[in-house]
């Protein structure tokens, strides 16, 4: 990830945005979109094998004795969020679309990101090993969480239809493509670990790759179904400001929070970065096992638009945080 530019987009939200186009221009049908599936489900279980590869047992071990922190990240995580969501979609009922806001309530449900999480705390100069900790338990935790927050308040979305809640084939799928994957890539680390420090760019091409396939392929069952007739620029600029209001929400909760419950400053980094935040990289796929095909490209838009704002603010945040701490004179 690069933060040398203050608010200039990611590369990979640009081949999102590409993705999206070429999903609109030329979207997959039949058995083409069969074929893609079959494709894109492999990629995923790809990445979920590399990130079990790429967890460091010795980061997690060092920063697991701080479970008051952990705890802190994971109840802003999975309870915070989800009563930010819930509180959008009750408020804003009858001035947004239904889609939009249960698109807004899908993001809330999700683990926080690992990657930028980590970079941003080490950018802001905070706790790194207990941000490793909190963020790779917060997605591990995801696979099982996220699954039953979306039973209990978007069933009626979810396979299982009618507020059935989750299918107990999502469960065995998630279990099968997302967990067991990851578990057997960790369980690999000592074998492959070399081999990944010496080619970071496989693991790039996996991660940002199998993304880009599944949206592609959601996008294009979406577009299928006729998702622009029934989203406009308006919705799109109503979603970007609820995700600005979560996100200041999420930021300013978790920092009250941090310094209300009298963690020092290097906690307090690890707490805003880790619990503020919700991963693209975890979500689309969850989202592509939960949700029928045709309503996967409306759940995942909020969340598409949301990963850029957390990257854009955060990046800002992180070197405040650093230039504060060099002007900060030691005792």
């Amino acid at each position: 990830m690069r933060f040398n530019s203050r608010f200039a987009p990611d590369p990979f939200i640009v081949g999102l945005i590409l993705a999206v186009a070429l999903a609109s221009l030329l979207p997959c049908r039949g058995r083409t979109a069969e074929a893609f599936a079959i494709i894109t489900n492999m990629a995923i279980a790809l990445l979920f094998f590399l990130h079990g590869a790429k967890l460091s047992r010795e980061a997690i071990l060092w920063g697991i004795g701080n479970w008051r922190l952990h705890l802190t990240v994971l109840a802003s995580t999975f309870i915070l969020f989800p009563l930010i969501g819930l509180a959008l979609r009750f408020l804003c009922r009858g001035f947004v679309g239904a889609p939009m806001l249960d698109g807004i309530l899908f993001l809330c449900l999700l683990p926080s990101t690992v990657q930028s999480s980590i970079a941003f705390t080490s950018i802001a100069r905070g706790n790194v090993p207990a941000a490793v900790c909190s963020a790779s338990a917060s997605n591990v935790l995801g696979m099982v969480l996220t699954p039953i927050l979306v039973g209990l308040f978007l069933g009626a979305y979810t396979h299982g239809g009618a507020g059935g809640g989750v299918s107990s084939h999502a469960i065995i799928q998630i279990a099968l493509q997302l967990l067991a994957p990851f578990i057997v890539g960790h369980l690999a680390r000592p074998l492959l670990i070399q081999f990944l420090m010496r080619h970071k760019f496989v693991v790039n091409l996996v991660d940002r790759g199998s993304i880009l396939l599944v949206v592609y392929t959601a996008f294009s069952a979406a577009i299928v179904e006729g998702l622009w007739t029934r989203l406009s620029v308006g919705d799109l600029v109503i979603v970007a400001v609820l995700g600005a209001v979560v996100l200041a929400l999420a930021l300013t909760a978790t920092t009250l929070g941090a310094r209300k419950l009298g963690f020092n400053r290097a906690d307090e980094i690890a707490i805003v970065f880790c619990g503020s935040k919700k991963s693209l990289a975890s979500g689309v796929p969850i989202a592509g096992v939960l949700f029928p095909a045709a309503s996967v490209g409306v759940m995942i838009v909020p969340l598409m638009l949301f990963h850029q704002l957390q990257l854009m603010v955060c990046a800002v945040l992180a070197r405040r945080y650093a230039q504060d701490t060099m002007e900060t004179p030691k005792p």
